[in-house]
């Protein structure tokens, strides 16, 4: 069983960051031990980027993208039953596809239809660049909340793969049947924000939320690399 780091003052408790950078400030005065340790760091776009850009500002270390992707209900983009890693492999929410009894034809096309959608982010956001052989280096993963987990769980599955060490999860918020099940997944599970209850919205976290475009967390990218260039941050 991995290590929980919450913040129990914000427990069940909505709007308690201002926004993602903020968050993600929070997150890293939270997680000080990893400073100076190696530590290899991965956004899940879009809305892990403005978070652990403020990681990367903070330990000052280079910042990496994980693509991956929800694979989305047929009849809405806002939830999905499973998840694809960067190799396009399937990880499914059983429950949910039983409960909506999904034919394996719309599973394989809502898969085909995800892959098209991740290699196409691929390309624009990595550029094609082959993920990093890990070598045993620690490993921390952010997104902007934990909801059902699973593109979290496809990405962690992915880096260990790579030959991750210590996996760190980071996240400012998450619903607690979620941090639960990701728990014994990861070394350690970093979510400050931790809610339970029937229903359960990233959004809810924040005061300033919006679904970023592409190109602000290319900009995001950029203002990383040159504050680490010229020596800021930390």
């Amino acid at each position: 069983m991995g290590r929980l780091i919450e913040d129990p003052r914000l427990t069940d408790r909505e709007r308690v960051f201002r926004d993602r950078r903020d968050a993600g400030r929070r997150l890293a005065a939270a997680l000080a031990e990893y400073q100076g340790r190696g530590l290899r760091l991965f956004a899940i776009p879009a809305g892990g980027v403005p978070v652990a850009a403020e990681i990367a500002l903070a330990f000052r270390v280079p910042l990496d993208l994980i693509i991956v992707r929800k694979i989305q209900l047929p009849w809405t983009t806002e939830a999905g039953f499973g998840a694809l890693d960067p190799e396009g492999r399937a990880l499914m929410n059983e429950d949910l596809v039983a409960r909506f009894g999904l034919s394996p034809e719309e599973i394989e096309r809502q898969v085909h239809k995800t892959m098209t959608s991740l290699r196409e982010r691929e390309a624009r956001l990595r550029g094609g660049r082959p993920y990093p052989e890990l070598q045993g280096a620690p490993v921390m993963v952010v997104d902007d909340g934990l909801a059902s987990g699973y593109t979290m769980r496809v990405a962690l599955r992915f880096l260990k793969e790579k030959g991750a060490g210590e996996v760190v999860c980071a996240v400012p918020t998450g619903s607690r049947r979620t941090v639960q099940e990701l728990l014994p997944r990861v070394d350690v599970l970093a979510c400050l924000n931790v809610r339970g209850g029937w229903a359960f919205a990233v959004a809810d976290a924040y005061e300033l939320w919006y679904d970023l475009t592409e190109g602000e967390v290319q900009e995001i990218m950029a203002e990383v690399s040159r504050a680490l260039a010229a020596g800021e941050g930390g």
